[in-house]
């Protein structure tokens, strides 16, 4: 008699169900591409990320509760798109060793592969050829880890300092563009000199990255943008467009004009040329929000009306929303790696689980928020259940089918 293979037949955990979502990009290309396993003969770089990924999708703190929770699945292992469960010295050693740049290229194929399925057919009334959004969020770590990231701490080991993730996204996308991790003490503004935007694209960023010579510099190509005027900026008003009076908790445009700014050029090495100063001229508007709340917005975009340019400033939120989703749903309070090399790779694998779960919020159509799909995939991790049935459903039972012994554990439904 052959092998029973009736249990291969059971159905995929939905851990398995979310990782076969890589199997759309050219994973075995990636790993030509960096040789990311010519040191390995047992962590593979597949293995690697599936590890990572089961970590931060059952929010483990360390590689250790990780290679002990894989341990603990036994013959699951192979429903989890694994061989064994990796030995923790053999996975720390990965992850200090392996170049986090395989990772990055996973994350921005997969961003490629699902542009479409995840773009919004929204344009939300504009002409601007894309909508982009701007903004960065701080990764804190203690002492023991700092040495990571170019910091030497001294004294008592309270002090801090940690990780800059800066992110570029389609607006009406809700996946990076461009992403850049750089040590927490780097400037902002740093960042958008790394951008290459195409013409007549408008970016919307907070007043962190004010940068008055690449303002100059994206007007001259015709690339647009909208933030908030800084609260020392030096500035003349040359025209005075239009103004009202202002109402209590009403949204509105106060005041619009055009005003022209001081500042000192760069050279090509970026050194300031403090011989003489040059003007930018700029639309400033000034808005109230519905909670009677004040803002400054500068723009480039004399086309744009007061009221767009305050729109798309609102539209920034949506990126702070993003970076929510990954600090409060996924494990990077704790870092499985103490080498700059780890923890860009753990960032990079929060991101990779991140996009997943949006792609899989996608496929349902589910309601739900993105912290209740996290937490019900989570919690059934490696049930055997539908996972788009799961997030679909609004009550649930769980059930074993006599009808068809290959599916155990099924979910009932009742819509």
């Amino acid at each position: 008699m052959g092998k029973n293979t009736e249990i291969k037949l059971i159905g995929q955990p939905i851990f398995k169900q979310i990782v076969d979502l890589i199997e759309g990009i050219n994973l075995t290309g990636l790993i030509k591409k960096h040789n990311s396993d010519h040191y390995y003969k047992a962590f593979k770089s597949r293995t690697h990320l599936i590890t990572m990924l089961f970590g931060i999708f059952s929010r483990c703190d360390s590689m250790t509760e990780i290679c002990e929770g894989l341990r603990a699945m036994g013959g699951k292992l192979n429903h989890l798109g694994l061989d064994q469960s990796p030995a923790k010295s053999t996975a720390c050693d990965g992850l200090r060793n392996r170049d986090s740049k395989f990772f990055e290229d996973v994350y921005f194929s997969l961003v490629r592969h699902y542009k479409s399925f995840l773009s919004d057919s929204r344009t939300f009334g504009l002409t601007f050829t894309e909508v982009l959004l701007i903004d960065s969020t701080t990764i804190r770590l203690f002492s023991d880890l700092l040495k990571g990231v170019g910091r030497n701490p001294k004294g008592d080991g309270k002090k801090k300092g940690g990780l800059k993730v800066h992110m570029l996204i389609d607006a009406v996308q809700s996946v990076g563009r461009f992403i850049k991790i750089t040590e927490a003490k780097v400037h902002d503004k740093n960042f958008l000199k790394e951008l290459d935007l195409i013409s007549h694209s408008m970016v919307v960023f907070d007043r962190a990255y004010n940068y008055y010579h690449q303002f100059a510099l994206w007007t001259q190509k015709k690339v647009f943008f909208v933030t908030r005027l800084k609260k020392n900026a030096v500035y003349k008003v040359v025209e005075v467009l239009q103004e009202h009076q202002k109402q209590k908790n009403k949204a509105m445009v106060l005041r619009e004009e055009i005003i022209e700014l001081e500042y000192y050029p760069e050279n090509e090495k970026g050194k300031r040329q403090m011989k003489y100063k040059t003007t930018l001229r700029l639309k400033k508007v000034c808005y109230q929000d519905e909670q009677s709340r004040y803002f400054e917005f500068i723009s480039n975009s004399m086309e744009s009306s007061a009221e767009e340019i305050a729109f798309l400033y609102k539209k920034r939120w949506g990126i702070e929303l993003l970076f929510k989703k990954m600090k409060q749903n996924f494990q990077l309070h704790y870092f499985y790696g103490e080498n700059e090399n780890a923890i860009r790779t753990q960032v990079w694998c929060t991101l990779i689980a991140q996009l997943l779960m949006t792609v899989v919020q996608k496929i349902a159509k589910t309601k739900k928020a993105f912290s209740v799909v996290a937490s019900l995939v989570r919690i059934h991790l490696i049930s055997l259940l539908d996972v788009y049935e799961l997030l679909r459903s609004t009550k649930r039972e769980y059930i074993k089918t006599r009808d068809n012994p290959r599916l155990v554990g099924q979910l009932k439904l009742s819509l």
